[in-house]
Order: C-alpha cells, then sequence, then structure tokens
C-alpha cells in the first residue's frame, strides 16, 4: 500500500470558464473535446484556452462523444427524437444514423470506442433527471455493442447505472463507473466484443466520467452530485488510492491529455437537480499535473 498523494490547490489552473456542465471530455487531435450541455455544443479547446465550438445543434443536443478509427465522431443525443439511435458525424460535418439500440434500451449515456471499433454505449430505460426531481422510478441499465460489422447486442446488464467507460491500454479490459452502486466495474473484452469474467475493480466510490493511464490506474470523480464540491481520486485496480484532489464543485468527468499526455482535464461544474442547465454557468475545465501519462481508449 502507497501513501495517498493529495493534490494541493496551487496545482490546479482554470483553463476555460462560463460554462453550464461540460461532460464527456475527449482528448483528439491535439486539444480537448467535450459536450456542453446546456449550450447543444461540442466544444474544443487548446492548452492555451483558446476554444471553437465545433458543432452547435439544438436538435441532437450531444451528450457524449468518441472517434471510430477512421476519424468519425460518433454521438449519444440527450434530444428525446434520438435517444436511441447513435449518431455519426461525416467528415463532411453531415450528420448520419450509425445504429438504432432501440432494441436494448430507450435512451442512452457514454460511450468509448475499442481501438478495433467496436463501439460501447450504456444505458437504460431510465430518466435520470426525472428521477432527481422525484417524478421517475428507477430502472437497472445495460451495455450495448455496436461491432465494426454493424450488429447491435446487449453486452452487459444489472448496471444500477452506467456513466464513463474507458478501456486498458491492452484492449483486453473494460471498466465502467457505475455510479449507483458506487463501484468500478470491470469486464474481459472477448475477440467478438463480448463482455465476460464481471469483477469489482474498486469500491466505495461514487464514480462518473472515467480516464485510465499507462500504469493502469483510473482517475475518476467520488464526490456525488453535491453542490458544494467533490473528489477525485487515482484508483488501481484493487481499490489502492494513490492521488486524491478535493474541489469546489461537482466533478462530473475528466481526461487525461495535453503534449505529454500528463494533464489531467476536469469538467466541474455546481450541479443544481430542479435546474441543471440554466442557472449560474459554474462550469470549468480545470487541468491538473498527472502522474503518468494517458493511455487506453478513450
Amino acid at each position: 500500500m502507497t501513501d495517498t498523494h493529495t493534490t494541493a490547490d496551487d496545482d490546479v489552473t482554470v483553463l476555460l470558464e462560463g460554462l453550464q456542465v461540460g461532460e464527456s471530455p475527449r482528448w483528439h487531435d491535439g486539444r480537448l473535446w467535450f459536450c456542453h450541455w446546456g449550450a447543444d455544443e461540442v466544444v474544443a479547446v487548446a492548452p492555451d484556452g483558446t476554444a471553437e465550438v465545433v458543432l452547435h445543434d439544438p436538435d441532437i443536443q450531444p451528450h457524449s462523444i468518441d472517434w471510430l478509427p477512421d476519424g468519425r465522431m460518433l454521438i449519444v443525443s440527450r434530444a428525446e427524437r434520438w435517444a436511441s439511435r447513435l449518431l455519426r458525424r461525416e467528415h463532411d460535418g453531415t450528420i448520419a444514423v450509425h445504429a438504432d439500440l432501440g432494441g436494448v434500451a430507450g435512451g442512452f449515456n457514454e460511450i468509448v470506442v475499442h481501438p478495433g471499433g467496436d463501439v460501447y454505449v450504456n444505458g437504460s430505460d431510465f430518466d435520470f433527471l426525472g428521477w432527481l426531481q422525484g417524478r421517475a422510478e428507477f430502472v437497472p441499465g445495460r451495455i450495448a455493442l455496436v461491432t465494426r460489422d454493424g450488429e447491435v447486442r446487449a453486452v452487459a446488464d444489472d448496471i444500477q447505472f452506467g456513466n464513463g467507460m474507458v478501456i486498458t491500454p491492452d484492449g483486453r479490459t473494460l471498466v465502467l463507473a457505475d455510479s449507483f452502486a458506487g463501484t468500478l466495474v470491470a469486464f474481459d473484452i472477448e475477440a467478438d466484443g463480448s463482455l465476460t469474467g464481471r469483477r469489482t475493480w474498486a469500491e466505495g466510490l461514487s464514480p462518473d466520467g472515467i480516464t485510465i493511464d499507462d500504469e493502469g490506474a483510473v482517475w475518476t470523480s467520488t464526490g456525488g452530485m453535491e453542490i458544494a464540491g467533490g473528489i477525485l481520486v487515482r484508483v488501481r485496480d484493487g481499490g489502492e488510492i494513490t492521488h486524491r484532489l478535493e474541489i469546489d464543485r461537482n466533478p462530473f468527468a475528466c481526461m487525461l491529455g495535453g503534449e505529454d499526455g500528463r494533464t489531467l482535464h476536469v469538467m466541474a461544474a455546481r450541479f443544481d437537480p430542479q435546474d441543471p442547465f440554466g442557472g449560474p454557468a459554474t462550469g470549468r475545465v480545470l487541468t491538473i499535473p498527472a502522474p503518468a501519462p494517458r493511455a487506453g481508449r478513450p
């Protein structure tokens, strides 16, 4: 067991602010890309803080993103009309339906693409915001697989609330953040994309969007949906926490990136479940030096 390293406030830098809620951060083509909930945007921000709105589409309402090996962007939508369809942004900017996931669940949340081209998306028939506001019932979720050949099938179920997912650097393990279960859950990835060997990676957390480094450690939030603040930790397979960071608002997701892969980008905001995409624009992108570089997927 190693001592836990606590990051000082002096190590935290505000890269970008004035957001509603930033989510699904991805390091891609030398910039941090993320979905700006409430503004219906996909934004890319350079290491110097220069931001560009890459996509603005109130019809789609981008919820989470990742990229196919050929460079085309996949989009999970927050809009009701697209809730069960995985969308694809072509190289010319046009939007197409990549897959119909309605046979697995009615709505989807997070996405990760395997280096070989298989796509994993977690979701359920569960109205998350409605549940937070006391007007919807909880329904367990599933993980859908879209193979590189276009086949769609469920590969895991009995997920309490699937949030972020990562694939280890060797491409053989998928780790899921199950927020309501308070655990990181690991699966073996089989040659046909199936998920087997379900096991607990770490427990006693409240994980959201996650990222993995080349030492196989996962960064995740563990502060829940508290308006006042939250905590990020770096945790190894088995539950050993090596690093801990406390910030003054909820860390929704994180992503390693930067020129050397050693910058942790944190999407943080003060979250009000009664008005999640309105009110004060408290969303920020924070950066923190990390002990090991980005690896794996996304």
